[in-house]
């Protein structure tokens, strides 16, 4: 944990704390009296339609079908007048557009503040890539009548759950606690190469590898959501620190966050909600370097599932229930796009588009210079709808060199925290993190609100490169700065509970 201790040198900044207003007339009224914590819980169906873009990659693929159904999960806390919403989302990512939408609509139907709904993904590569459908729907603009509508539905259903969670919110017996990953299915896919560099995916079998060039996260989140009458498990919010990308194909799939809750429901009951939040993962994933054979999605989240059932009888009661709801945007440094890199970038697609191959790490920077130029530029070197199918904005479109991102806090008494940051955060982030927190148990959830930062490694991992860093938009520093941000809403929160 030493390179965790280091990260931790900024200075601190102002803390933004906001309180809800009443919400819309038909949904019932929280209890105001001190302690009065309420939970609710809700899940909607997000699957697109086939015949709808795939995410995960750099190149359109359809879908053809459907292995198992995208949903939104909503868990929503009421106590007085403060509340808080999270909705994990099964999709590769959460564009500001699309969080803005959600977020503001959300907060018009319930009365929670915008900046204490979060929207998150869990990263799966089978779900849509829906970037530039929504930049062309919220610009008016001309697209397919199957993907406008589905839009729509991805907008709306989001907010359905938040509206729903909070409208079922009441009392709840809260217990939380860690559970330990102890069947090895997550690994740390950047290696130590024997002249120094570190290189993404190698096998133990390349004789230029030496070691893994960081850690994983064994630990599994938990926070369990009972009924104080007779027991009955609601929901339990879960997180683990592993990549999604293990199902492939032309398919929707959720990836193996579908079989934790599959395993929690049979042992359980069916009316349980499996909430999956995805922890800081951006250096982990399933491939063992020392095995030629990747566990697949099945085998991974039944394991997940079973960690998380046998601790459930040791998980902790929440006695204190005073809930805290800390938000702050931090300007992230985004880095450089000249014209001269961009026209670069041009010519590499352009080869793509017809059919020739470029080499994996030049069309990696292509692209990301392209969405950086959007980013950066109030008029663009390029035209964007001509490159990009992701990394599209309209909320950010020429927000110029700094990237605003959110960092928000979400804290039951003093036992359990939820962190909610932008993006692929390496592993070691959230470390850092959990180890500073003063929380029993921290949360620590990735792929919130924003994911125009892509990946966020840490300084050390910039001068090694590879691919995460490649494929980052913002500058060094920025993952400290997330760090040190939560860290210091961490504590504010935390005070109020003395």
């Amino acid at each position: 944990m030493r390179l965790a201790s280091t990260l931790l040198i900024l200075g601190c900044s102002a803390i933004l704390i906001a309180t809800t207003t009443r919400g819309a007339d038909s949904l019932p009224e929280a209890s105001s009296v001190s302690g009065s914590l309420q939970v609710g819980i809700a899940e909607v169906d997000i699957t697109p339609p086939t015949g709808f873009p795939m995410a995960g990659y750099y190149h359109e693929r359809l879908a053809e079908g459907t292995i198992d159904p995208l949903k939104a999960k909503a868990i929503v806390f009421r106590d007085g007048d403060t509340a808080a919403a999270l909705v994990v989302c099964d999709l590769i990512g959460i564009a500001s557009d699309l969080s803005r939408e959600v977020r503001n609509l959300a907060s018009q139907k319930t009365g929670i503040p915008a900046n204490h709904i979060v929207i998150s993904a869990t990263h799966s590569h089978t779900a849509p890539d829906y970037m530039k459908e929504l930049y062309l729907y919220l610009g008016k603009e001309q697209q397919l009548p199957l993907r406008a509508k589905y839009i729509e539905k991805l907008i709306s259903e989001p907010v359905n759950a938040i509206v729903q969670a909070y409208a079922n919110a009441k009392p709840a017996a809260l217990a939380t606690g860690v559970a330990t990953q102890v069947t090895p299915v997550s690994f740390n896919r950047r290696s130590v190469m024997r002249d120094g560099s570190v290189l993404t995916w190698q096998s133990e079998s390349n004789p230029n590898r030496i070691r893994a060039a960081g850690p994983i996260d064994p630990q599994i989140g938990l926070l369990a959501i009972r009924d104080p009458d007779n027991s009955t498990t609601r929901g339990i919010l879960s997180n683990f620190a592993l990549h999604l990308d293990t199902v492939g194909g032309m398919k929707w799939s959720a990836d193996y966050p579908y079989f934790i809750q599959r395993s929690l429901r049979e042992a359980l009951g069916n009316d349980v909600v499996s909430i999956f939040g995805a922890g800081c993962c951006g250096d982990i994933n399933h491939s063992n370097p020392a095995s030629s054979v990747r566990n697949k999605a099945d085998f991974i989240g039944n394991s997940i599932g079973s960690s998380i059932r046998d601790e459930l009888a040791q998980l902790t009661p929440i006695t204190e229930t005073q809930l805290a709801v800390k938000s702050k945007v931090v300007p992230l440094a985004l880095q450089e796009a000249t014209a001269e890199q961009v026209q670069r970038s041009i010519q590499t697609i352009d080869l793509v588009k017809s059919g020739n191959k470029v080499d994996f790490f030049d069309h990696v920077t292509a692209y990301k210079n392209l969405i950086l130029d959007q980013l950066r530029h109030e008029k663009p070197h390029a035209t964007p709808a001509d490159y990009l199918t992701w990394g599209m904005s309209r909320s950010l479109a020429g927000i110029g060199d700094t990237l605003p991102v959110d960092v928000t806090v979400m804290t039951i008494g003093h036992d359990v925290a939820i962190v909610c940051l932008p993006g692929e955060v390496f592993v070691e982030l959230g470390l850092a993190i959990k180890q500073a927190s003063p929380f029993r148990t921290t949360i620590v959830i990735e792929l919130s609100n924003v994911v125009e930062t892509i990946y966020v490694p840490h300084r050390a991992a910039y001068a090694s490169g590879s691919y995460e860093v490649t494929n980052s938009t913002v500058k060094p520093g920025s993952g400290e700065i997330l760090v040190e941000t939560a860290i210091t809403l961490l504590r504010q929160a935390a005070m109020e509970t003395l």
